[in-house]
This record gives C-alpha cells, sequence and structure tokens, in this order.
C-alpha cells in the first residue's frame, strides 16, 4: 500500500504545482496521514475554505457515505467551508489516458 500512496503523493503535488496551489496536503481516509490531520496542518496555515480531490476513479461507499459524514463533521469542529469535487469517473479526459496507455504498448 506503500507504494499507492507514493504515487498518490506524487500526483498530489505535481497538481499542486500545476494549478499553482500555495496549500495543499495529501490525505487518506484509512492510513495517515488522515483527512482529519491535512484539515487541522492547512486550518493552522490560514485556510478556511478547502477544496477536497478525491482520487477515486468511482463513486463509491467512501465518496457516498463516508466523506460526506467526514467533511461535515471537520466543517464544523473548525469553523470552516470544505467543498469535494466529483470523482475521476466521468472526466472526459480518462479516455484520452487509456488511449495513450495502449498506444504505448501497441506502439
Amino acid at each position: 500500500m506503500a507504494s499507492a500512496n507514493d504515487a498518490v503523493r506524487t500526483v498530489a503535488e505535481a497538481a499542486a504545482g500545476a494549478g499553482q496551489w500555495q496549500l495543499c496536503e495529501t490525505a487518506f481516509l484509512e492510513v495517515s496521514p488522515r483527512l482529519e490531520e491535512a484539515v487541522a496542518k492547512l486550518v493552522a496555515a490560514g485556510a478556511d475554505d478547502i477544496l477536497v480531490l478525491p482520487y477515486f476513479l468511482t463513486l463509491g461507499i467512501h465518496l457516498q457515505r463516508d466523506l460526506p459524514k467526514l467533511v461535515t463533521g471537520l466543517e464544523e469542529q473548525h469553523g470552516i467551508r470544505i467543498r469535494v469535487t466529483p470523482p475521476l469517473h466521468g472526466h472526459p479526459a480518462l479516455a484520452g489516458i487509456l488511449v495513450a496507455r495502449a498506444a504505448e504498448v501497441l506502439g
């Protein structure tokens, strides 16, 4: 799992650079650093409006049930606004990514 989490961190760092986000923390729902820790760090750094970008392909149980409940609790706890984007599913760039991956192998 460590290598998968490292991959998520790498993508998050690249996105933060591309988006020119001054504050960015990578978090997970089941392992450390957890979302609660990341939100606390961001709030301590002055954030009062946080955007969560779930690195999930589909809208599974974590995004339907667990994340909304967690976000509501964190908003109340810290007195901040937390918004959550949709999962990756349905984004038009996904088809292009699959075609590019296939081209890498097929030549």
